[in-house]
């Protein structure tokens, strides 16, 4: 088992499928799981012993401390043309584990799926299909019926209804692992930090919320071990509140962060200079003493402050335009050009994605330039 394989040359390696050309590739980040990989693989096997597509299975192992290692090793043994293996050096988390699968991944399409057995593989055909039928760009999972404890729905109900409002993509579980997507747009997305929760409003930054659906999918109870992913109580609660804040600041304004500050600086600015203005017209229209009045360094205070973040926000169109203009993330995505079109237009571009970071990965064909 290699330690560690070139990501783009996986991917143009890929093989063509019976159904268009697609393949799939399914990944499942694991920790501490030894119970779980066996049945796991035999389930996926026989969920999709009569798919139209060819598959690959890329089973994650993030730093576990059972017997998941080995697991994984004699899955692939039994299987080795459908399995492969990924063993991280140590634990980096579920959204490192899953990156560094979707980045080994061959397929045009991949799925995500969690490591628990609470997913049912036999969801994952009909959702490729509805993905494939409808040209969609995700399908996530909604777990109508959760065989989870009232403490972990009703938490999730609300984290549901505010990341939506916040993100625009209003979904019913953006905790489902089991989801569906299109290997181009995916990987136009890097994953990092603990962002695996909110990977459809990532996705919505590169591709129409028109273009991400919901399917109902089973849930099964935890029949092996616990969760180490999990985090329960006012903890978990903090973590979705900060990624939350942070997403939402990359989604409206990471094409244009000075907006963000600039708001800001000229709200303060103008309550300051609003609070001076009121205070001179004191002295000089009435002739008060205003030297020993709070409101005076209050009125200071909030000037420096607007100036403070309106400089903070053109530093931060400087950095953006030189990440747009290094080539870090192009500001738009061809999906396809229609008759001739002139010029350098690269379609489906994916070049080094989303939210940070770069990934290795061929270029699409330029389009002809027009002779003169």
């Amino acid at each position: 088992m290699h330690e560690s394989r070139d990501p783009g040359t996986v991917r143009d390696a890929a093989p063509a499928g019976a159904d268009g050309g697609h393949y799939l590739s399914i990944v499942v980040p694991l920790r501490d799981e030894e119970d779980n990989v066996l049945p796991l693989a035999t389930q996926v096997q026989a969920a999709l012993a009569g798919a139209p597509w060819p598959w690959q299975l890329i089973l994650v192992d993030d730093g576990s401390r059972d017997a998941t290692r080995a697991r994984i090793r004699e899955a692939v043994a039994a299987s080795p043309h459908h399995l492969s293996g990924v063993i991280l050096r140590r634990g980096f988390g579920q959204t490192a584990a899953m990156q560094a699968g979707i980045d080994v991944a061959r397929g045009s399409v991949i799925a995500t799926l969690d490591g628990d057995l609470q997913n049912n593989p036999h969801d994952i055909v009909r959702m490729v299909r509805r993905l494939l039928d409808e040209d969609l760009d995700l399908v996530v999972g909604w777990r109508r019926v959760r065989r989870d404890g009232w403490l972990r729905r009703l938490p999730s109900r609300l984290g549901n209804r505010m990341i939506g409002l916040l993100t625009g993509v209003p979904l019913h579980d953006y905790g489902c692992t089991l989801k569906i997507y299109r290997a181009a747009v995916l990987r136009r997305v890097r994953l990092y930090g603990e962002m695996h929760r909110f990977i459809p409003s990532w996705m919505a930054t590169v591709t129409s919320p028109e273009r991400i659906r919901e399917e109902e999918v089973s849930h099964f109870p935890r029949l092996h071990g616990r969760s180490k992913y999990g985090v329960s109580g006012l903890a978990r609660s903090v973590r979705v509140l900060l990624d939350l804040l942070t997403m939402a600041f990359f989604i409206r304004f990471r094409a244009s962060p000075g907006h963000f500050f600039g708001r800001i600086g000229l709200a303060c600015g103008g309550a300051g200079l609003l609070v001076l203005a009121w205070l001179t017209w004191l002295k000089l229209g009435e002739g008060a003493s205003i030297a020993g009045r709070p409101l005076l360094l209050l009125g200071i205070l909030l000037v420096v402050i607007g100036a403070q973040f309106v400089c903070a926000g053109i530093l931060a169109e400087m950095l953006a335009r030189t990440w747009f203009e290094a080539g870090g993330t192009p500001a738009y995505l061809v999906r396809e050009t229609v008759g001739h079109v002139a010029g350098d237009v690269r379609v489906g571009d994916l070049r080094a994605g989303g939210t940070g970071g770069t990934t290795s990965s061929r270029r699409r064909p330029r389009a002809p330039r027009e002779r003169s």
